[in-house]
């Protein structure tokens, strides 16, 4: 199965926060499993510190390749197929980062995992 990991999961997963449901855990540590952080989450962390609203131990384009590395994650960049996606999308979510993990995800045939409500409204495989 080949994962990708909503921001707040992958997060989540670094800072072993509770957070994180068993089933979320037991399918991210799966051997058999692919598990993916789009560049598009490391262009959120990105942004999201810089306004100070993400405090993060070093600057993320330290922090976020060394964690994605450090826990065996794939990056998985962002591609013009997955681009070309976004019209297809119905206008549920806002937030133009989840709606690329979105375009993402129906493109490579990845499962989503996120806690996100309006994400699972798309026609995408969510796991939760």
């Amino acid at each position: 199965m080949r994962l990708l990991l909503d921001t707040c999961t992958f997060l989540w997963w670094i800072e072993n926060s509770p957070r994180l449901p068993k089933r979320v855990r037991s399918e991210v540590s799966n051997p058999a499993h692919e598990v993916f952080v789009s560049a598009a989450s490391i262009w959120e962390i990105s942004v999201k510190h810089h306004a100070g609203r993400l405090p993060l131990p070093q600057p993320p384009e330290r922090f976020a390749p060394e964690q994605r590395e450090r826990h065996g994650f794939l990056s998985l960049p962002i591609d013009e197929a997955s681009v070309l996606q976004l019209h297809r999308l119905p206008q549920l979510h806002k937030d133009p980062f989840d709606r690329m993990l979105v375009c993402q995800a129906i493109e490579h045939g990845m499962t989503l995992l996120t806690p996100d409500r309006l994400i699972a409204q798309y026609s995408v495989r969510v796991s939760w």
